[in-house]
């Protein structure tokens, strides 16, 4: 059986989600979990969670015969990333960092400020009218703490892109933190950009 095989069936077999599997060439084996999602209450791993993991993919891995120097499961992080449909459905609404495998191109950028160029994105995630995703994002500088805005400044527009999931090399959720802790989930806005 294929290692990846392997750590899948022994991970999703305890009851978690497989996010990532990396080896590196020093014999590291990283394992990346998750709780599955509920939408009724969002769950985070823990440390007992790693150590129940790791300790049952050590067992598993030397009955396997994989070779390996060091094994690390850990939790995704704040900057996790979005390999499929599942993902971005559990995301939507949250801030990401799109990066894409080509340039938008002269066509996608034609009528807007978007340089043609352009791969990487970084704005809120949602479900577009056609029914892919897009991304939703203002080109208006930050506000530092302090400044003062006055309050006939007219905001920046706010643009869209939307992509399909082959477009992409890499999604992954924008690492902010706030140390307010964790908000809801904000509804989109109806009157937001919908991609053409």
């Amino acid at each position: 059986m294929a290692l990846q095989e392997t750590i899948e069936q022994t991970v999703t077999g305890l009851g978690y989600e497989l996010v990532e599997i990396e080896r590196t060439s020093g014999g590291l084996l990283r394992v990346t979990i998750d709780m599955p999602y509920t939408p009724e209450a969002e769950q985070f791993i823990n440390a007992e969670d790693c150590e129940k993991v790791t300790r049952q993919l050590q067992f598993v891995l030397e009955v396997e015969g994989a070779e390996y120097s060091r094994l690390e499961v850990s939790s995704p992080g704040i900057d996790r990333p979005l390999r499929n449909e599942k993902d971005f459905e559990r995301f939507a609404g949250e801030l990401i960092d799109l990066t894409l495998k080509a340039p938008i191109g002269v066509a996608a950028s034609a009528g807007s400020t978007i340089s043609a160029s352009r791969k990487k994105f970084r704005g809120t995630l949602e479900r577009a009218e056609s029914g892919g995703w897009q991304i939703v994002w203002s080109d208006e500088p930050a506000v530092k703490p302090g400044q003062k805005v006055s309050k006939k400044r007219i905001p920046a527009p706010l643009q869209a892109l939307g992509f399909t999931l082959d477009e992409i090399q890499q999604a992954r959720l924008a690492s902010v933190v706030d140390f307010k802790g964790r908000k809801p989930k904000l509804a989109p806005v109806a009157d937001r950009p919908t991609e053409n």
